[in-house]
Parts: C-alpha cells; structure tokens; sequence
C-alpha cells in the first residue's frame, strides 16, 4: 500500500480506544495495583531486610515438609527458572537451603532454615499491620470478595 492511500495512524486505533481500555482494563488495573502493593509492603517490609517477593517465598516454604519447586513456582505464579533467581539470594543469607531429592536427585527439595522462621517471626506482625491497613483502605468493598474474584482469575 502506497503512503498516499494508508489510513492515518489515529485512525486505526482512535484515542477514544485507548481511554477505553484505560478505563476498562481488568490486567491494567490488577498490575497497577499489584506493583503499588509491591512498593508498600517492600516498604514496610524494610526493617527486616526483606521485599515483599522474599516474604511470600519463605512462607510459601514454612510447610512440615520441604516442598519441590514445582509447586512452589506454581503457588507463587513464578515460573522455575524466576523462581530459582529469587531463592539465590535468601540461600546465601542462610534462610532457605535447596537439597536434592532422596528419591529423585535431579528434584529440588527447598527448605526454611530456623534463621528463615525467625526472620518470618519478625516480620509476620509488620505485614499483619500492613495487610490490615490495606484492607482498611477498601472499606465496604469487602476485601475478601477481592481475594476471591483474584484467585478465581489467577
């Protein structure tokens, strides 16, 4: 097609297009507030040197046995590889350990350390106090059929 005959760029996705998905959305709007919860609860998170991210691993692995990292991934909606990048850190803190399976040994058994349950023990009450500030934040809209409609797309 010769430029001459090309529709002009507004028109093949009008500004009126892109209010609309601004306004409408549901993946823009859940990463928005994904990444403003990310930032507050890092925050919050601070004073035990941990990001929000750490905090969900190590209790994603505060479980009676050691779990695979397949399940973890997937509880974590993080992919193996994703996964494995963020364990580096908190095994070189000595808050998790990664060992082989007894049945399997090419298998990854990941492990809280008792340093890693202390650490959660810390933080446990700064991301209570958070969470329930969060919560309060949404008032009537009932936090709990949030989490429900999230899981139910997750």
């Amino acid at each position: 097609m010769s430029k001459s005959t090309e529709a002009p760029i507004e028109s093949l996705v009008p500004f009126a297009t892109t209010l609309h998905v601004r306004d409408h959305c549901l993946c823009l709007h859940i990463q928005r507030a994904a990444r403003t919860l990310a930032r507050l609860f890092d925050e919050a998170l601070r004073p035990v040197d941990l990001t929000n991210q750490q905090f969900s691993l190590l209790m994603s692995l505060n479980r009676p046995e050691p779990p695979p990292l397949g399940p973890v991934a997937n509880l974590l909606g993080m992919d193996r590889t994703t996964l494995t990048a963020a364990l580096k850190p908190l095994e070189r803190r000595g808050l998790v350990v990664v060992t082989a399976g007894e049945k399997d040994r090419r298998s990854r058994l990941l492990a809280i350390t008792p340093e890693g349950i202390a650490l959660l023990a810390r933080a446990m009450p700064i991301w209570q106090r958070t969470h329930d500030e969060v919560d309060a934040r949404l008032g009537d809209f009932e936090p709990a059929r949030l989490r429900q409609a999230l899981q139910a797309v997750s």
